[in-house]
């Protein structure tokens, strides 16, 4: 396969990711029973930002932490990233389901990659490639065979613009996170998490949910900090090695995850539908792991602070006051450079092409 090393580790982080977020799907049916979709969901989000705020104090008292902190200037991009995706995409989202019959809102979820890589390619110019564009569309069109119930009705055109705007918001914040993911991951993730956990659940109250039973929401809180704390903490690690616009394609995988999941958990039936969305989303995952983009590019000065290897792009010297091993965080600056090599839209590849 045509993976550089960079390449491999965006790619395995961003399939864990998945696989993690993937896994919530089949195991939330589990505590559906004891609570309402909309409580559930907050108690999810709520779940993974408590956790990450715990482990996150308990790291800074124990250790000095790799990843660099936030900083001032990441913080528009931050707040971008959580008003989209944590209070504007959930509103929007209970907006369209109240008023959109489950098959099409389940169709039209979908659209949340679509418009994450179309975001990128066009707003955030990273570099598009037809083989990562029919990828996407495998990927896509078996997520979309995964949601198929046999039947679809829209019930007028307000709910499912809704769902539509949910997506967009999603992929709005999609798009901001990668703008601040040299910083700490798990500072990005508690913050998201704590707030989309607050507009979910204060939703759910207002809309006459009650709590649940202490069972119902430990669970939900574990699950919620395994499948939207540490996925997502992998997944704003993946934005680094690999942009994007196909971060956001191997995390659209989840669903199929999900799926195959449900069917070993749930007993639920292996249907042809089932098959053939597998067989895209294979194929589309075989597109992007045998991409391979090498052409000389040129390296501007640039000065930032993260976590880093020695490795080719970081030949820097050091200070007194620098921390030593690696990874280590620190600034340091890249100088000017020219060459050859296979790359992604990572952190340091974000170049034009003509």
């Amino acid at each position: 396969m045509a993976l550089d090393r960079m390449g491999s580790k965006g790619v395995g982080l961003a399939l864990a990711a998945a696989l993690l977020f993937g896994a919530s799907a089949p195991l939330a049916k589990g505590l559906l029973a004891g609570t309402t979709p909309q409580l559930l969901a907050g108690l999810l989000y709520l779940g993974s930002g408590t956790g990450l705020l715990l482990y996150w104090v308990v790291r800074r008292r124990t250790r000095a932490a790799a990843e660099a902190p936030l900083g001032r200037a990441d913080l528009p991009w931050l707040a971008g990233a959580i008003l989209a995706g944590g209070v504007v995409g959930p509103l929007l989202l209970m907006v369209g389901l109240t008023h959109t019959p489950a098959s099409a809102a389940s169709l039209l979820l979908n659209l949340e990659g679509v418009f994450t890589a179309g975001l990128a390619w066009v707003v955030f110019r990273e570099h598009v490639h037809r083989r990562i564009v029919l990828g996407m569309a495998a990927i896509v069109a078996g997520g979309m065979l995964l949601s198929w119930q046999g039947r679809l009705a829209w019930g007028g055109l307000a709910g499912p613009l809704a769902v539509v705007g949910a997506c967009l918001a999603w992929a709005v914040d999609n798009n901001l996170t990668q703008k601040v993911s040299t910083s700490d991951p798990v500072q990005i993730t508690l913050l998201k998490g704590l707030v989309a956990g607050a507009t979910n659940t204060a939703l759910a109250l207002l809309l006459g949910a009650r709590w649940s039973t202490v069972p119902v929401l430990l669970g939900a809180l574990a699950v919620g900090f395994l499948a939207y704390g540490v996925s997502l903490v992998l997944y704003v690690r993946a934005l680094r090695e690999l942009g994007t616009a196909r971060t956001g394609a191997y995390f659209s995988l989840a669903p199929f995850i999900g799926a195959g999941l449900a069917i070993v958990l749930w007993r639920e039936p292996v249907t042809p539908l089932f098959l053939l969305a597998a067989l895209l989303m294979c194929l589309g995952l075989w597109l992007h792991l045998t991409e391979r983009h090498e052409h000389e590019h040129a390296h501007e000065l640039l000065e930032h602070a993260h976590a880093h290897v020695h490795d080719l792009h970081h030949q820097h010297a050091h200070g007194p006051d620098d921390p030593p091993g690696e990874p280590h965080t620190h600034p340091h600056r890249h100088q000017p450079l020219t060459h050859a090599h296979p790359h992604y839209p990572d952190i340091h590849h974000r170049h034009l092409h003509s």
